[in-house]
């Protein structure tokens, strides 16, 4: 069995421990000892086990419980279940030793999950599509899946171009929308910008090349551009944050392709943000 070296011990470790920190809310002291079963099962059930780039397999459920947690904002039971989401898949253990060890709940999601796995054609993935949009018993699996989709995509390096193309395509067509549908727009849009990557690199490297050299404009223009709507702001004692972003290289693409024109020729590049803080209602300060 090909274990792991030292090294690959304390990176996992490190890995697992930033896990815990990324909690927003303080673990209870069972939640904090389920979650280390869960990782001391699924280290041990995935021994020997490599991903396709050379990894100890357990640094992918930990970075997709990881991702549950600090980037989705889902809780203890939904980071269970992605640590052990490819346990059943993959090793000799059951849906019936997760519902032992960690709980109905956590089984459910798991078997959830495994449904969910692998790749599909086309005709596979409209079927796909709609089975996900219908799945109603616990939207934690979609999520869960979503931040799955999202790990293996910024891991994709590891994988051949064919398989690169297919996940991609997936990606594109299933979950990329999906995370839109949810609400997860920072995920959608990540998932949009890796596809673009690895279906077509050198239109990708050239996009983020012109907005590297266009940060400096980019930066000046947001400042430009919130400085009044600051001042109006504060004048009616508002609390509210204001940040700028250059749009996604996809979305940037997208509109090349639909518009037929250059990059040079696109110019709403800037996405604003204003949150702010509603003020009580008038009518209820009357009354």
């Amino acid at each position: 069995m090909d274990l792991q070296t030292d090294i690959e011990k304390r990176e996992i470790d490190d890995l697992f421990e930033d896990l815990l920190k990324s909690f927003t809310r303080p673990l209870t002291i069972e939640n904090e000892q389920l979650i280390r079963k869960a990782f001391q099962f699924a280290n041990s059930a995935h021994m020997g086990i490599r991903r396709k780039s050379g990894e100890p397999y357990i640094i992918h459920p930990i970075a997709v419980a990881k991702i549950v947690v600090a980037e989705i904002g889902l809780g203890t039971k939904s980071v269970l279940a992605a640590i052990l989401h490819d346990v059943v898949e993959d090793t000799e253990y059951t849906l019936s030793d997760i519902e032992k060890m960690f709980g109905a709940k956590v089984a459910s999601l798991v078997d959830g999950l495994t449904k969910l796995s692998g790749t599909f054609d086309s005709s596979q993935a409209t079927n796909f599509r709609k089975m996900l949009l219908t799945l109603s018993d616990d939207v934690r699996v979609i999520l869960i899946k979503l931040a799955d989709r999202l790990h293996n995509m910024r891991t994709l390096d590891s994988m051949s171009y064919q398989k690169q193309l297919k996940i991609t395509s997936e990606t594109l067509y299933i979950f990329a929308p999906l995370a839109h549908r949810l609400g997860l727009y920072a995920i959608k849009s990540e998932l949009e910008d890796l596809s673009l990557k690895y279906k077509h690199p050198e239109v990708y490297q050239q996009i983020q090349l012109k907005l590297q050299s266009e940060e400096t404009r980019i930066n000046y223009l947001v400042f430009d551009f919130a400085k009044p709507i600051q001042t109006k702001l504060h004048a009616e004692d508002f609390e509210f944050t204001i940040s700028g972003r250059p749009k996604s290289t996809y979305s940037i693409w997208n509109k090349m392709q639909k518009k037929n024109v250059t990059f040079d020729e696109i110019y709403d590049l800037l996405a604003i943000r204003i949150v702010f803080k509603p003020k009580e209602n008038i009518s209820e300060k009357r009354q």
